[in-house]
């Protein structure tokens, strides 16, 4: 009987967390996507980013689609070696967050 409430709270723990987490998106998607006008072009976004911290290179990018919205996460280094993280709406540009990586 442990065992089976064990794993059926595992189970709804696991499942509540996967409901929560955004969904990434493959280049297939994020090419239709972009093609459709859907999103921003991520040449433009990159540029939105890199305006907020001059000098900073990007370290990583993803599409990412969370409650029915696009999300564009980039992980910035700026020249002092801080690391930042900016997520844009992928449809607007409009930034969501802008934080230092702690």
């Amino acid at each position: 009987m442990k065992t089976l409430t064990a794993l059926s709270l595992a189970l709804f723990i696991g499942l509540g967390a996967s409901l929560t987490q955004a969904r990434d998106l493959g280049p297939d998607e994020a090419q239709r996507l972009l093609d459709t006008g859907t999103i921003v072009p991520f040449e433009q976004l990159n540029a939105m980013a890199l305006a907020r911290h001059p000098g900073a290179t990007i370290t990583d990018a993803e599409l990412k689609e969370k409650y029915g919205k696009y999300l564009y996460q980039i992980d910035l280094r700026d020249p002092q070696g801080l690391e930042w993280d900016v997520e844009l709406d992928a449809v607007s540009g409009q930034v969501l967050k802008d934080h230092q990586d702690t």
